[in-house]
């Protein structure tokens, strides 16, 4: 008997054992979890405690304004949002496809003067041509009548109207021939391939819409070969080209525009004429007409006097040329248009500054627009730096100036004008 009491308890401890194994354990997690937060609440007692700012009190208005409030769909607030992002998507998709059927349509644009060279067509005025051929159009012939600036740019790069069958002019037996008109045949140039809005650019940098106006023009393409043809046996195409027909002295004064007794006398500058001879040589024009460029003799400064008057010409002059300049870039629209006020300005400095030169520094300090001297040969002038970059800017001035001048009287025939 003594043995079988003794027996049960060894037999049933185990159990008793095992049944109250899990009971520690689990008392003693929640011990650790209970310590835990005791500690984690006596950290945050002890430390700073973060203050915010007051609430101010709703407005009256804007509880009175609750008065007309309905419950909130949020799902169906959720879809309206949906459906303005997926419109605005769209009207990006369609903006986005008329940008690009803008840039699918393109302009061929006959350029002749300074933009011949990629350092003013490409980099100074940004343009970035698709594709380019040399061309050479037989209606048309390079003249230099545009007024500049005396004594720094008397004149820049002009086309005019050419009858392919007149004889060649003779000069006078007391009139030494300029060599700038020694070309007989067709003007030469490069037809480029641009965007609708790089031709709108072309055109305000080039004093589009005023003192030139656009013009379609038949071109034949050049053959490689040295030489020019006289009469292009290639087919024709049409291209662009910006044109400011030389006017009577009359016409001008009325046209609010300036026009040189002779437009023929005046020399471009060696700067503007290198800018022409470099892009010749750049696309590659034929060494005839090449060869005509680099025998065009530049307007040259041969005495003191016309030093000096350069530099008070220009000290006079430059700071309303400047203005001008400054005001033309803030108030020309996308198409290089000033308002009139403006044009009537423009047209008064230009008017004024050709007025001092005829009528004192002419007479004062010698020729501002003709090297003296002219019948010797081998006068060759290469402008520093500083004068190239000045007379740059001059070159900017005076296209602003003849754009504006002009502008109030320039007609288009609808068939002629691009924009």
């Amino acid at each position: 008997m003594a043995s079988t009491t003794s027996t049960k308890p060894t037999r049933h401890a185990p159990q008793a054992g095992a049944s109250m194994a899990g009971e520690p354990d689990s008392s003693v997690s929640g011990c650790r979890k209970l310590v835990s937060r005791l500690r984690w609440l006596r950290r945050r007692s002890n430390g700073a405690k973060r203050v915010f700012a007051p609430v101010p009190k709703t407005a009256q208005a804007r509880l009175d304004a609750s008065l007309n409030d309905r419950p909130l769909d949020a799902a169906a607030e959720e879809k309206e949002k949906e459906k303005e992002k997926e419109k605005e998507k769209e009207e990006e998709r369609e903006e986005e496809k008329e940008k690009q059927k803008q840039k699918e349509k393109t302009v061929l644009y006959l350029a002749y003067g300074s933009n011949l060279c990629n350092e003013t067509f490409r980099g100074v005025r940004g343009i970035k041509p698709i594709s380019q051929v040399n061309v050479v159009v037989p209606s048309l012939r390079l003249t230099f009548d545009l007024a500049g600036i005396p004594y720094a740019e008397p004149c820049f790069a002009n086309s005019a109207r050419r009858n392919p069958n007149a004889p060649a002019p003779t000069p006078a037996p007391d009139e030494p021939r300029y060599h700038k008109d020694r070309w007989q045949k067709g003007l030469v140039g490069v037809v480029y391939e641009v965007t609708r809005s790089d031709y709108a650019h072309i055109i305000a940098t080039e004093g589009g819409g005023a003192s030139y106006h656009d013009i379609l023009v038949d071109c034949h393409v050049l053959p490689s070969a040295d030489t020019v043809p006289a009469n292009p046996t290639t087919a024709p195409f049409k291209a662009h080209t910006l044109f400011a027909p030389t006017l009577h002295p009359d016409e001008a004064r009325a046209a609010d525009r300036i026009s040189r007794p002779d437009p023929s006398y005046a020399q471009p500058s060696a700067r503007y004429l290198k800018l022409i001879t470099d892009g010749a040589t750049e696309c590659q024009l034929p060494a005839e007409y090449q060869h005509y460029l680099h025998n065009i003799r530049p307007y040259t400064i041969t005495t003191r006097k016309q030093t000096a008057g350069k530099a008070l010409f220009t000290a006079i002059w430059m700071p309303f040329i400047l203005l001008i300049l400054a005001l033309s870039r803030r108030l020309q629209d996308d198409k290089g248009r000033a308002p009139k006020w403006f044009a009537r300005l423009a047209a008064m400095v230009f008017a004024g500054m050709w007025l001092s030169y005829d009528g004192v520094f002419k007479k004062t300090f010698g020729d501002g627009e003709r090297t003296i001297g002219d019948d010797a040969d081998g006068i060759v002038f290469e402008p520093y730096s500083d004068d190239a970059e000045k007379e740059g800017l001059l070159e900017d001035a005076v296209e602003v100036l003849n754009n504006a001048a002009g502008q109030e009287n320039l007609t288009l025939n609808s068939g002629e004008s691009l924009v």
